[in-house]
């Protein structure tokens, strides 16, 4: 049994939601089995038939013995850079769809919502009506706001309405720092994403958000990038330089290791041994970045490789997700 904590999913088509010259919202051109994302009028990511199309997926991932995956949309979705009103609209229609996809296959898909989250008001209204009228039990965000860190005060106010409603929030990186200073190699995914990572966990934990909201559910996703094969270095800055790291939360970031959750998407399973050992083995999540090519190819691969526990094999495939996304295991015919 696996349940992915970690894919992405697309509609098939997109309503075009660019209102004149000065709105850059994605599109999605071409049909058939092999389409195009557009923003701006430039071209994106190619995707396929797997980025868009339910059933086929399903029929996919059961080939990897994926029971159950868990939806969220593309970052480039996001949209954090558009007039927040259009956003909001946009988040609305991907929201719509996503959900959709969950009530139609109840025991094979979990879907999670997208606000826009650029502006405070229209993220809350939204994040309520994907609790209350969607029934979605979470939302990714990106690992920042338009620059914002995930501690500044506006962020924190949707964060507050997220631990209210119940509601986990996937983090997943985006917008990497630096990109203009490293355009070649697929820097900024291989280089950037990591650090992105590091740098909202640390946000949070030095901006005393988990102090602030003890009941957020939060999981980062790729592994907890940088964070968790740094936290010896982060941990000397606290100690050493408490005037420049603890000046807002007097906290050891090393006692927030428990508090939140990673996926497990490390692509090495001696990384994911120290992953797991670091974390904890009820604060990994399996995931992939389905359908993408830096996600997993053979779901669980690196967990099978790294020679778990039948105990850690049991919560990282599909125990801890629904930990997470506080779900009852008998609907997907599970046993606690």
């Amino acid at each position: 049994m696996m349940i992915d904590l970690h894919s992405h999913l697309l509609p098939d088509h997109l309503p075009d939601f660019n209102r004149g010259a000065s709105t850059a919202f994605p599109t999605i051109e071409g049909q058939g089995d092999e389409r195009q994302i557009m923003q701006g009028g430039k071209f994106f990511r190619a995707i396929g038939r797997t980025s868009f199309d339910m059933a086929h997926r399903i029929d996919a991932y059961e080939r990897h013995g994926v029971s159950v995956q868990v939806v969220c949309t593309v970052p480039v979705m996001f949209s954090y850079d558009q007039p927040a009103r259009q956003a909001a609209e946009f988040a609305g229609f991907l929201n719509d769809h996503i959900a959709d996809q969950a009530r139609r296959w109840p025991d094979r898909v979990i879907s999670l919502g997208t606000l826009p989250m650029q502006d405070t008001e229209l993220a809350i209204r939204e994040a309520e009506r994907c609790a209350r009228d969607l029934k979605l039990p979470g939302i990714q965000i990106g690992s920042n706001v338009n620059d914002r860190n995930l501690d500044d005060e506006g962020i924190v106010e949707i964060l507050a309405a997220c631990e209210a409603l119940g509601l986990a929030v996937l983090i997943h990186p985006w917008n990497m720092m630096g990109q203009d200073k490293m355009p070649d190699y697929w820097l900024p995914w291989l280089v950037g994403m990591p650090a992105e990572v590091s740098r909202a966990i640390c946000s949070m934990i030095f901006g005393g958000v988990f102090e602030r909201l003890p009941g957020l559910r939060v999981c980062f996703a790729h592994g907890g990038g940088a964070f968790p094969f740094t936290i010896g270095r982060i941990e000397q800055g606290f100690r050493m330089r408490p005037d420049l790291v603890a000046h807002r939360n007097p906290v050891n970031p090393r006692d927030y290791i428990g508090r939140f959750w990673v996926d497990s998407v490390t692509h090495d399973p001696q990384a994911l041994r120290y992953l797991v050992d670091v974390m904890g083995a009820d604060k990994v999540i399996l995931g992939t970045d389905y359908p993408f090519p830096l996600g997993e190819q053979k779901p669980g691969e690196a967990l099978t490789a790294m020679n778990p526990t039948a105990e850690e094999n049991q919560r990282i495939r599909w125990k801890n997700a629904l930990d997470f996304l506080d779900l009852p295991a008998d609907r997907f015919g599970l046993d606690r």
